[in-house]
């Protein structure tokens, strides 16, 4: 044996100690490894004077400490004896006298609280979402959800039509949701039940508008819900208090995205809802003039790295049941394809890809707001020509905010005066003078006769009022 370092599967010690028992049940608990007794950290062979005691005495005290026997041997090098004691990895979890150690790295740590709390989970191949809530019934699940919930995956196409018919205590179980008695999963009350906030104070989604600090909180709001119907409120609570709709007329049609692609935002809401360590705190999002930031309780799966999101990877899910009950309902994709579709999003609209870090014990997910800030700055227009047989030219205009409140008034009353619309939207008569301009250069507003008696007229004809 060359001098090697010590790593995730080797340690070195100068001599027996009773206290090492525990690197057995370190090793045991992750990938397995070799203890060597007498050797020193640089990976000299020092030997011991005692190999053949230790040969039998340290199994004996494994079992009776850690409930495993290693495989103990004595080897030679240079004339020196020293023990190499080999463990296996555990499918079961392996404690010593009564704790748990895993070894991690170079170092060996004892696990305590959440940590302990997931080792065991995975272990027994569990997820936390599947433990049963003991003192939960049948009319904590409400009928609207589980509804709402069956709509969306028959309009998905990952559930039959039949689901309609079918009961609610029936849907759950086949969703393994409820256990043969009937008893509910924390899933089950997290997606379904009006009372989740209940079972879990932590299972709300706050959104916050700031100012120039943390400290400078405008508004805000805590969302709670059930789960399943979590994405669709979020997403309009931002499109009427917190993000802008642009409006664009593409051709003769009028539509009004938000100014975040719709598709990739919904995939990182969706993502932080079901990697959500819901033993902690809540999800956070905070919008910012220039950006917003979305902080989730909860790192990445052992092994993972941000780089590792980036491309294709497995799907390994926090809360199993719950990331099974959004795929059905179609808010997610299988097979960890969820940032390629988020980077998709934002390539298709040539904007910043969001930046993503472990942060605080989270997973902070920053999303630039470059439509936001170039129409507060400078205004923004995108042409592209096609030449078909029955188009020669589409043109996207996006507007700034007092440009679409000025023709949102003119669709309902196009007789409106220069003074009429400033009074309305409370700016100067000098700003409606400007924007007025701007749209007449854009091709979308003209005005016909006379200032006093004449009217505007809003070119593109989806503009008409719904």
């Amino acid at each position: 044996m060359g001098n090697l370092m010590e790593s995730q599967t080797v340690e070195y010690k100068l001599k027996w100690d009773d206290k090492y028992l525990h690197y057995i049940s370190g090793f045991a608990n992750a990938q397995g490894g070799t203890l060597l007794i007498g050797v020193a950290d640089n990976g000299e062979v020092v030997g011991v004077s005692n190999a053949a005691y230790l040969l039998e005495a340290i199994p004996n005290k494994a079992v009776q400490a850690t409930g495993i026997a290693p495989m103990v041997e004595i080897l030679t090098k240079d004339g020196k004896e020293y023990i190499a004691i080999h463990i296996q990895p555990s499918e079961h979890p392996v404690s010593c006298h009564g704790k748990f150690y895993l070894r991690s790295g170079s170092t060996l740590q004892e696990l305590n609280g959440i940590a302990l709390s997931d080792f065991l989970l995975k272990k027994s191949h569990r997820t936390y979402d599947m433990h049963i809530e003991d003192e939960a019934t049948m009319a904590d699940i409400s009928d609207e959800a589980v509804r709402y919930f069956v709509e969306r995956a028959i309009e998905a196409k990952r559930l039959d039509a039949g689901a309609r018919n079918e009961s609610k205590e029936s849907i759950l179980r086949k969703l393994g949701l409820s256990n043969e008695q009937g008893q509910l999963t924390f899933a089950a009350l997290m997606l379904f039940s009006d009372r989740m906030d209940y079972y879990c104070p932590s299972a709300i989604y706050r959104i916050g508008r700031f100012g120039a600090s943390q400290a400078d909180l405008i508004f805000d709001d805590n969302i709670s819900c059930p789960l399943i119907m979590m994405p669709e409120r979020v997403m309009r609570t931002l499109r009427s208090r917190y993000l802008v709709p642009i409006m664009q007329f593409v051709g003769l049609d009028r539509k009004e995205p938000l100014e975040i692609p719709e598709e990739a935002l919904r995939e990182i809401i969706c993502n932080a809802i079901i990697h959500k360590d819901y033993r902690s705190t809540f999800i956070q999002m905070r919008v910012w003039t220039n950006k917003v930031e979305l902080w989730n309780p909860g790192g990445l799966p052992e092994g993972f790295t941000v780089e590792t999101l980036m491309q294709p990877h497995e799907s390994v899910q926090r809360n199993e049941l719950i990331a099974k009950v959004f795929f059905l309902a179609g808010f997610i994709e299988n097979w960890g394809r969820g940032y390629e579709k988020i980077k998709a999003g934002f390539e298709a609209e040539g904007l910043q890809m969001p930046e993503f870090e472990q942060l605080h014990g989270g997973f902070m997910t920053t999303i630039l707001r470059e439509k936001f800030m170039a129409l507060n700055g400078q205004e923004i227009e995108n042409t592209t020509q096609e030449t078909t047989q029955e188009t020669t030219q589409e043109t996207t205009h996006i507007f700034a905010p007092i440009q679409r409140e000025i023709l949102r008034l003119l669709v309902n009353d196009p007789t409106l005066t220069r003074n009429s619309l400033a009074e309305q939207i409370g700016v100067t008569a000098d700003g409606v003078k400007y924007h007025l301009a701007k749209l007449r250069k854009k091709g979308v507003l003209k005005h016909i006769g006379s200032t006093k008696s004449g009217h505007w007229e809003i070119i593109e004809k989806s503009t008409q009022k719904k």
